[in-house]
């Protein structure tokens, strides 16, 4: 029995309905692992900000700021209160090349993204094409059947045959076991690492710029501290030889004198170079020649601000380094699943159409239409263990990923830890130092009253001179290491970012890329 042309599209629509079903149910396969952040004990407090830890502190020594659940903000460089340096921050976060250039990889990271979800979309060509030949007539005629058609004309016995065509090709891979999935969150994920590592490199650059801005800082305290030592030195050589002179005082005293003043002069200039260098330095950070940059004097006078410290916990939502380390476990997990879906065969549907016509003018009648369909399936049913391989390698690496996440977090409680503790010791350093430096003040106006008078000779005031500028210097360098310790505890609290700031999955695969660069910036 025959089936009716009815009944033959019907049974042909219920074949592509249920085919349609279970491509629909495949889809909706995800061979790969499902991702679980690990867990990521912290603990309570920092060691070294407890109120313990500050009991037997002199007055005037560093305290993280109250109450600890403070939090820092964006611009974590005004706190400071140094305009000289909010200017150069602002101009570092639009010129700074090296953050220019991690931005460029994050927009490279959020083109990935849209190429691997080009994979769910089918493919579409078109070829047009216009050929002419001539053959001979005999050929001719056995080919057409006909000596005279539109596109073919004969000439001296030859016959010149014209063809136009308009091919149209589809192919599309169905994602049946969630490998385009699993590519496309492994991008989505990747380019969330390179907006971290962006943030990452941006704190940093911020966080070098006012370390070296301080340092610059430091070295005019030091100039100053020698230009003052120079100039006392050197009226104390004048009086010296006016003693000499006089008969009061021998040509020793003069001569003890004069090296004082030649090695506190060689030792003043030489710290020019390490400003020069400071200064260097900071011009590149903004994105600016060496050349044509360049600091006023002013001396190291800004107190240490009180830092709000807060909990170990915040930090898992508070460092991009640590954001970044934890997007890479999730993207080496996608990746996983796309290596486990060459497990299973893949299926391609192929379809073709077109135009073809001996004569333009025919080219889009029904005729000329042409048309196929197609579909074909492969699996690999052997490869050596190579697919077994490749899984193993990427579980390891991200099972690697995990431990490096760990380390990170290990680390990050650590630089905290540090750097409160260097800024709780070393505010109780410069609380004594300040007594020290006093003290040898004292120390040299006595001697030098007393040389003055002649009970004492002028090796005396020599060696009081000498230990008051070692105890100011180490002075200027405490202030220098409190402050650069300042910042680098900020830093290594993330400054004032958040894990708020992080482009989402669909963010980073968003096509405006203009609002997602005016964001990340």
């Amino acid at each position: 029995m025959t089936a009716s042309p009815t009944e033959k599209r019907r049974t042909a629509g219920a074949l592509a309905g249920a085919a349609a079903i279970c491509m629909s149910i495949l889809s909706a396969c995800n061979v790969g692992p499902r991702y679980t952040r690990p867990a990521a004990p912290a603990p309570p407090a920092f060691k070294e900000a407890s109120p313990a830890a500050y009991s037997a502190a002199p007055p005037g020594s560093w305290q993280p700021a109250q109450p600890q659940d403070a939090a820092l903000k964006g611009k974590w460089w005004e706190m400071f209160n140094e305009p000289e340096l909010n200017a150069l921050e602002d101009q570092l976060n639009i010129d700074n090349q090296n953050i220019a250039q991690y931005f460029q990889n994050f927009m490279a990271a959020r083109a990935q993204v849209r190429e691997a979800r080009a994979g769910y979309s089918p493919t579409a060509t078109v070829n047009p094409a216009y050929t002419r030949s001539s053959v001979g007539a005999a050929a001719a005629g056995a080919a057409t059947g006909t000596g005279g058609t539109s596109g073919i004309s004969s000439t001296k016995g030859r016959t010149t045959v014209g063809d136009f065509s308009l091919p149209f090709d589809v192919s599309w891979a169905p994602d049946l076991w969630g490998r385009i999935r699993n590519t496309v969150s492994e991008y989505q994920f990747a380019a969330q690492v390179s907006a971290a590592d962006l943030e990452n490199e941006r704190l940093t650059e911020q966080a070098a710029l006012a370390e070296f801005y301080f340092e610059l800082r430091g070295q005019d305290a030091l100039q100053d501290v020698y230009n003052r030592t120079i100039e006392t030195d050197r009226q104390s050589l004048e009086l010296t030889r006016a003693l000499v002179e006089t008969g009061i005082d021998s040509p020793e005293a003069a001569a003890q004198a004069d090296v004082t003043l030649k090695d506190a002069e060689a030792t003043g200039i030489g710290i020019a170079t390490n400003r020069a260098l400071y200064e260097h330095a900071m011009a590149t950070l903004i994105g600016k020649p060496a050349s044509s940059f360049s600091m006023p004097v002013k001396l190291l006078t800004t107190p240490v601000p009180a830092i709000p410290v807060g909990v170990p916990s915040e930090l898992l939502q508070r460092r991009p380094d640590i954001a970044a380390a934890e997007r890479t476990m999730a993207q080496a997990n996608a990746l996983i699943g796309v290596e486990k879906a060459a497990y299973y065969p893949t299926l391609s549907l192929t379809g073709s159409g077109g135009l073809q016509s001996s004569a333009l003018a025919k080219l889009f009648s029904l005729p000329a239409l042409l048309w196929s369909l197609g579909a074909s399936a492969s699996e690999t049913i052997f490869d050596a263990g190579l697919r077994n391989a490749t899984v193993s390698q990427y579980t390891a690496t991200y099972n690697a990923d995990v431990a490096a996440y760990k380390q990170t977090l290990l680390t990050a409680f650590q630089q905290v830890e540090d750097y409160i503790a260097v800024l709780r010791v070393t505010s109780q350093q410069i609380a004594r130092q300040n007594a020290a430096v006093e003290a040898a003040q004292r120390y040299v106006d006595i001697s030098t009253a007393r040389y003055q008078t002649g009970l004492d000779p002028y090796l005396d005031v020599m060696v009081a001179r000498i230990t008051l500028l070692s105890d100011q210097q180490a002075l200027v360098t405490l202030r220098v290491s409190e402050m650069t310790a300042a910042v680098q505890l900020v830093q290594a609290l993330g400054g004032g970012w958040n894990l708020m700031q992080l482009p989402t999955v669909s963010q980073v695969g968003s096509r405006d890329v203009s609002g997602q660069a005016a964001r990340i910036q």
